[in-house]
């Protein structure tokens, strides 16, 4: 795939931090094809918190795969990464080409329909390091994701096609909220991969 490294990516957020959007980087057709492999051969559970003491089942469904070894803690539930897949191979590689960032794991995520979302939160657990890059490839049904800044709350919202690539990255977890807002337009899946880099 013909990759232009010269394309000046605009940031999308006015100030403290850095959002790039690259769109569509990868044809529908391919998409497709991703689509449908991850929705079949990727081992998706629900998804588990534990939040004010209250343990929590959602409809989303998540998976989490990486190099050996590795662990990822996020609202008091732990998941131990699974061994990469061929697509993930691929799909990781052609991601570390555009941001030029290596990663060594994948949160996925699984919405069924516009009913399912995420909440505000900023992806700053401490097994992350900080201000490390986060680069979010979407597949599937076209949803909005919104930005909030913590302090001047100032919104940024934009909407991740099917196949498309957005990476977050300086201290834009320290200082910004995110979400995917639910819908009741949205009746088909959307399958989110977050490439991270664990320490």
């Amino acid at each position: 795939m013909e990759i232009n490294k010269d394309q000046d990516i605009a940031n999308l957020l006015p100030y403290d931090g850095v959002v790039n959007y690259y769109g569509k980087i990868i044809p529908t057709n391919k998409a497709d094809h991703y689509l449908a492999a991850l929705l079949n051969t990727i081992k998706w559970k629900n998804d588990e918190a534990v939040i004010f003491g209250r343990h929590i089942i959602t409809k989303r469904k998540v998976a989490w795969y990486g190099n050996e070894g590795y662990s990822y803690t996020y609202s008091n539930t732990t998941k131990e990464a699974l061994p990469w897949t061929k697509e993930l191979l691929e799909l990781k590689a052609l991601v570390e080409e555009f941001c030029g960032d290596k990663f060594n794991s994948c949160l996925l995520n699984l919405y069924h329909d516009g009913n399912e979302g995420m909440a505000w939160h900023s992806d700053d657990e401490k097994s992350l390091g900080k201000d490390t890059s986060i680069a979010s490839l979407s597949f599937g049904a076209e949803r909005k994701f919104a930005l909030k800044h913590r302090v001047s709350k100032e919104p940024v919202g934009l909407l991740l096609e099917h196949g498309s690539l957005l990476v977050m990255k300086g201290t834009t977890q320290t200082n910004w909220l995110h979400s995917l807002p639910k819908t009741t337009r949205i009746k088909t899946p959307r399958v989110n991969l977050t490439f991270r880099t664990m320490i």
